[in-house]
């Protein structure tokens, strides 16, 4: 079993590095100043930013944004243009304090960031199925603009509350897309299990695309970290303020720490955007092989 999962690596990793894009996240590189470009609203809720600057690194279908917000917050965001144009395009909904501080950028205004990182690559192979709610657009756009310009043999279902709050209608491909209000028993429908199916959406979405499809070839990005399973519980030693936290089987140390200190930074909360690195240890995702964690930088 080792060694077929070994092969399927290897095979998915050389599919997405000869489509032009990465098959791991890496690290992310240096900060850039950005100078915000274009501003628009393209849904209820929604507002779509361009960036641009000198000598932007190249980007492929699946990468993100790391923004680092005046206030000190940082978030990801999926770039959703073209890779072929020398701007950056994201689309941000309003959900918290960070999304309203990407916002309320006008244009002219610089901000610092760090990317494109990947980590939802597309390996530009059919047949394949792409699943989209709501927000979930902005990652999945460039891959169907590829998968159509590859000839690929490719369909699109994107789900959302209503017409007015679907962000980017007007820049589907034409044809092998279906809209819908609301989501509807089945999601796939007659996806090809030798296929690929790519999905960005709410948990509950992501739930009922594992339930319809059972595949090796299931690639997803998530809105929220996944709910721990299986876990135990541990301690969390912060030696500099020479505290002990535990850590209940159902939640993580960052969890904890941020009950006791608000102010550690976070982001992604799912081990990929490197905010949360204490010492080496993603807080967010990592647990002991024993009982306790030390962390002697907090």
């Amino acid at each position: 079993m080792l060694s077929g999962l070994t092969r399927f690596g290897t095979l998915y990793d050389a599919a997405v590095t000869r489509f032009g894009g990465r098959a791991r996240p890496g690290v992310a590189r240096d900060a850039l100043w950005l100078n915000v470009v274009e501003r628009s609203q393209v849904a209820d809720g929604v507002v779509s930013l361009r960036f641009g600057g000198s000598a932007l690194p190249a980007w492929q279908p699946g990468c993100h944004l790391d923004l680092h917000l005046p206030s000190g917050l940082r978030r990801q965001y999926s770039l959703c243009g073209d890779p072929g144009e020398n701007t950056y395009r994201i689309a941000v909904r309003e959900v918290g304090a960070g999304s309203r501080e990407v916002q309320a950028l006008r244009v002219g205004d610089r901000i610092q960031v760090r990317g494109p990182r990947n980590a939802f690559p597309f390996a530009g192979l059919g047949p394949v199925v792409f699943v989209a709610g709501g927000i979930g657009i902005t990652a999945i756009l460039p891959m169907v603009h590829a998968a159509a310009r590859a000839g690929l043999d490719w369909r699109l279902v994107y789900c959302g509350r209503s017409m007015a709050a679907m962000p980017f209608l007007d820049e589907l491909p034409v044809g092998r897309v279906d809209v819908r209000i609301g989501r509807g028993e089945a999601l796939l429908g007659d996806a090809s299990p030798r296929g690929a199916v790519y999905c960005c959406g709410p948990a509950s979405m992501l739930e009922q695309v594992r339930a319809e499809f059972s595949s090796r070839w299931l690639h997803f990005e998530r809105f929220s970290p996944p709910p721990i399973v299986d876990g135990r519980p541990f301690t969390v030693e912060l030696r500099r303020s020479g505290v002990s936290l535990d850590v209940p089987a159902d939640r993580s140390a960052l969890d904890v720490i941020r009950d006791f200190r608000p102010s550690v930074a976070y982001s992604c909360r799912q081990g990929f955007c490197g905010t949360c690195d204490v010492g080496g240890v993603r807080i967010c995702v990592d647990r002991p092989t024993g009982d306790r964690l030390v962390l002697e930088e907090l």
